[in-house]
């Protein structure tokens, strides 16, 4: 059985690892809570002058070759009063901004995939297909018994984003939903 060789290091030094955290111009507790690891971990690491083996040898590799990748998961501050997540199980896809006071709509798509993206290759929704996207996370407003659904929930009328506030906007044999952040 042949053995499999990458273009990888086989360890890296705390030297490197803390040149990459700088050229991202990152503090140590920033690289460590993209790392998810802890502060001294961190530490430890480039401060050390043995070899560092592990996973952290091909991300450092891939963040040295490719220091975008990690401005590319960056959230944005929120600017507006409301964000919501559509998720695949626990995968951002899309990051929608809105502020209905405004009817504006912002959004950021985490995942080249189409079909994962909530508004596809739009890249600027109206608030409009902002409302539509809701309704589609919901059951329809002609179901049959929605009176009931409704009260179940505890809704006094249909408001998809009330509806997706209780539900998730989870759907039966469907690994998308939405997280809501206020």
């Amino acid at each position: 059985m042949n053995k499999k060789k990458y273009v990888i290091p086989d360890y890296i030094l705390g030297k490197d690892i803390k040149e990459v955290r700088c050229s991202l111009g990152l503090t140590q507790r920033e690289f460590a809570q993209y790392l998810h690891c802890s502060k001294p971990t961190v530490e430890r690491w480039e401060v050390s002058t043995e070899a560092i083996r592990g996973p952290i040898v091909v991300l450092i590799d891939i963040l040295k070759k490719q220091p975008d990748l990690y401005h590319d998961v960056v959230v944005p501050a929120k600017l507006t009063p409301v964000r919501l997540w559509y998720m695949h199980e626990q995968t951002p896809c899309t990051m929608i901004d809105v502020d209905d006071r405004k009817r504006n709509v912002t959004i950021k798509n985490y995942t080249e995939h189409l079909m994962f993206r909530a508004f596809g290759v739009n890249e600027s929704p109206t608030y409009a297909q902002y409302e539509e996207f809701l309704e589609s996370r919901c059951f329809p407003r002609t179901r049959d018994k929605m009176k009931l659904m409704l009260q179940e929930l505890n809704i006094p009328f249909y408001d998809p984003f009330l509806i997706i506030e209780k539900t998730e906007g989870r759907m039966a044999e469907d690994h998308f939903w939405i997280k809501i952040e206020r």
